[in-house]
């Protein structure tokens, strides 16, 4: 079943300052592809989500549908500020926006998809501070952690652009360049022209479930040079892809059945492991996904004896890195 474009973030975060300009960019957005011919869509809902008050027509912010850009299409001011932060007189007011994702153009209004993703803005009651007095974290990264989901099994796509589309605009005399630091052999590509990360192949869940990498950023004004590092991590989403394998291929067990066992007594062992999943919570999804039935038209047998079905975690080791999977035990 194709489930369509996706996106590999489940949210972000941006601040906005009084009387930034209209047209100002806020961040961009990413999708990955499910299928080579999707063609990805953003679009954003007309309200803006404000904590402990009714939802605003968003008047402010606007997003490229063919790119993912969220700019500024309003100037911020001090009144807007006030009307946003609903008597909160705190320097600082969050709100929130959905993203959603299409693979056809959208309709004027369509805020239904279940495919979306939310940012959120940190509304800052002052103007933005001068590029000089930022440190270099402020200035390589945001607040987020720099954590993506990528289904495996998919076409290979760009996923994150480590610039900040805000500081490059407010920014420009200062040069701020970027590096991936990664082992040899990862499956992810850093563009230093645009610093965008691609993925470039399809990636394999039970080869390899966590890439960890570096991003490294440097940041030079004059002869001053700083520079920071953050931690860069891909998780590996699962597709039910791979069946289900015993031990040594063994798909039977003898049991031997003497006089005078009691009642709970373990007469025969089989193991199934399943590489592709995890325990699933709540547990009784776990236990419906495989069942243990006894096969037989006697029903003194079917009386008298049960399979029982235990099920715990545990690691594979392939290619060195530690996949979770699941061992049953009937």
């Amino acid at each position: 079943v194709a489930l369509g474009l996706y996106f590999p973030r489940k949210e972000y975060l941006e601040n906005v300052y009084i009387d930034e300009p209209a047209g100002t960019p806020l961040l961009r957005i990413h999708a990955l592809r499910d299928s080579r011919e999707e063609v990805a869509h953003f679009h954003l809902c007309p309200n803006l989500i404000v904590p402990r008050a009714r939802p605003q027509e968003n008047n402010w912010f606007q997003i490229r549908e063919e790119t993912g850009l969220l700019y500024l299409s309003k100037s911020l001011d001090r009144e807007d500020f006030n009307m946003l932060s609903v008597g909160n007189w705190m320097p600082l007011s969050k709100v929130m926006l959905y993203v959603f994702l299409s693979s056809h153009p959208f309709q004027e209004k369509e805020c239904d998809s279940a495919t979306r993703t939310t940012v959120f803005l940190s509304l800052i009651n002052a103007t933005a501070p001068a590029c000089s007095s930022l440190t270099a974290r402020q200035l390589c990264f945001t607040e987020m952690d720099l954590s993506f989901h990528i289904k495996e099994n998919k076409p290979p796509g760009t996923f994150h652009q480590l610039r900040l589309p805000s500081v490059h605009h407010l920014c420009q005399n200062l040069s701020i360049s970027y590096k991936l630091l990664a082992g040899e052999g990862v499956p992810f590509r850093y563009n230093e022209n645009t610093t965008s990360v691609r993925v470039t192949q399809r990636l394999d869940r039970e080869e390899r479930e966590r890439y960890e990498l570096i991003a490294k950023c440097t940041v030079r004004e004059g002869l001053r040079e700083m520079q920071v590092e953050v931690p860069f991590l891909v998780n590996v989403l699962d597709e039910d892809d791979s069946p289900p394998f015993l031990p040594n291929g063994t798909d039977t067990a003898d049991a031997v059945v003497e006089f005078n066992r009691k009642e709970g007594t373990v007469l025969s062992t089989l193991t199934v492991y399943d590489a592709d999943t995890t325990p699933i919570y709540p547990i009784e999804s776990s236990r419906k996904k495989y069942t243990g039935t006894i096969i037989t038209d006697d029903p003194w047998i079917s009386e008298t004896f049960r399979v029982e079905h235990i099920f715990d975690e545990i690691h594979f080791s392939p290619n060195g890195s530690q996949v979770r999977g699941t061992r049953h035990e009937y």
